[in-house]
């Protein structure tokens, strides 16, 4: 730890007080994002089984891409915060531009391979042909959407990097405003207004076909073009961003800038996308082990991811403020904000976990009655309390690196812990392949391959905060800004 964390009180409050400031909205809009995706599952399952499995096979298809697009967007994040650091906010907005342009261009690459390319799949994956149907439906509706959600992110990015993050939370309240009545407007169609308002409803309210799945993906696009809009109006509206002068003029496609954002920015799209199929491809493998496996694990993630938000939402929090503190040439204040920073996160972590162990098990009765899923789910809640601890390190030893622009060791350490350690090493714990172990471990196998690595990641990624955070300290690396 740098010698700046034995700094008065007074400078430990003054930097919670900012990162907090930065944080909450941030996971405000994350919930509200979450919400989007809770809305589609409730409102297809309660029309049937076959429009919820479309949703869903769906949803695992389109969500990793559009959160690898996030990622790559996210790179303009520390890049705006370091120009805004350094004073040079007249050269901010040709950055923002390259990324509209990037964002633009990975939008319809996703649309056109969602519209395009997701039938061999479903062949592959043996999903049932009614299923398959609808979801190739669902991912057409959504693929019109994409463009419009890239667009919104790399305004979300540029506004983050601004040390303004409530525009993003009061968009997302309203994009998960705009899902949900055409969502039940699109998914159950005249007759469920009739079941809603009555048979007073005019006759041609009435006709409106209940499309399902495919009216589920409408009202998606719909979300993700209303907040892509209400980012481009607010921008534009507001005098917070005045100084950039963002919608004077448009910059033309500019190489340098370009790959600039790209280096910075893919390392953190394959990151979040390594996570994603991380947790994906656990929840193939422990498919085959029964109903009550299934649910637990299913239970049991839904209860920690709800609490991980806040950590996560730290770490975007921290990148913002190590690349401001690093713009204005306070490297030693900047290495001083990361450290505290990952304290803050092991406190948050904590309080989690005083969560999980007096409310376990009072909010799993609230997901499932079933006792057996109960009880499974409480023994994953004990390995969950020691993940929450090296995930919340790890995710915010990333965030600060971020605001280094050191994203590509976070890439390489993330392929190692999640891919090898945590799934490799949960799997063969999970199948009894392990050297020396007795019999299969099951889903708790692959909840120990978590923990172990998340926790190397949070090891590795230390090492390599502690090493930069010094060496830019003191004066032994430079950090551009131009």
């Amino acid at each position: 730890m740098p010698s700046s964390s034995l700094s008065p009180p007074s400078q430990w409050y003054k930097q919670t007080r900012l990162l907090m400031g930065l944080a909450l909205p941030i996971c405000g809009a994350q919930l509200a994002q979450a919400g989007m995706s809770t809305v589609d599952v409730i409102m297809t399952g309660r029309l049937s089984a076959t429009d919820l499995a479309a949703v869903s096979v769906g949803s695992s298809l389109w969500l990793p891409l559009m959160l690898f697009m996030a990622g790559t967007l996210m790179g303009l994040t520390p890049i705006v915060a370091q120009l805004l650091g350094a004073e040079r906010t007249d050269t901010i907005r040709s950055r923002v531009h390259q990324s509209l342009w990037v964002a633009l261009a990975m939008g319809v690459v996703v649309a056109i391979l969602l519209h395009q390319a997701v039938m061999p799949i479903f062949t592959w994956m043996s999903v049932p042909p009614a299923v398959a149907e609808r979801s190739s439906a669902y991912l057409a509706a959504v693929a019109f959407g994409m463009p419009g959600s890239a667009l919104f992110m790399a305004l979300r990015a540029f506004s983050d990097g601004m040390n303004h993050t409530r525009p993003a939370l009061w968009i997302s309240l309203l994009g998960l405003a705009v899902n949900i009545p055409f969502n039940y407007l699109l998914i159950h169609g005249g007759p469920g207004l009739v079941g809603l308002f009555g048979e007073q409803l005019p006759a041609t309210l009435k006709a409106l076909p209940a499309l399902g799945a495919y009216g589920c993906g409408i009202a998606t696009a719909i979300s993700m073009w209303a907040m892509a809009l209400a980012m481009l109006v607010y921008t534009r509206q507001s005098r917070a961003y005045g100084s950039v002068a963002l919608w004077q003029t448009l910059t033309r496609p500019h190489l340098a800038q370009i790959r600039e954002l790209l280096v910075v920015g893919v390392p953190i799209g394959v990151s979040i996308f390594v996570e994603v199929t991380l947790f994906t491809l656990i929840a193939l493998f422990i498919a085959s082990l029964g109903e009550v496996v299934v649910s637990a694990h299913q239970v049991a993630l839904n209860v920690t991811s709800l609490l991980f938000m806040l950590p996560l939402s730290l770490g975007m929090a921290l990148t913002v403020r190590v690349g401001n503190t690093l713009g204005a040439g306070n490297l030693a204040t900047a290495r001083f904000v990361a450290w505290h920073g990952i304290a803050l996160s092991l406190v948050i972590a904590l309080f989690n976990d005083l969560i999980l162990w007096f409310a376990a098990e009072p909010v799993l009765s609230l997901y499932t009655h079933n006792t057996e899923v109960q009880q499974v789910a409480l023994s994953l809640i004990g390995l969950a309390m020691l993940y929450q601890i090296s995930d919340s390190l790890q995710v915010n030893m990333a965030g600060a690196l971020r605001g280094y622009k050191d994203t590509r060791i976070i890439m390489i350490i993330t392929l190692i812990a999640y891919w090898l350690v945590g799934l490799g090493g949960g799997h063969m714990l999970g199948i009894g392949a392990f050297p020396g172990l007795a019999a299969p471990l099951g889903v708790h196998g692959y909840w120990i391959g978590l923990v172990a690595g998340l926790t190397v990641a949070a090891g590795l990624l230390g090492l390599r905060l502690h090493t930069i955070s010094k060496a830019v300290s003191n004066g032994e690396r430079s950090i551009q800004t131009d």
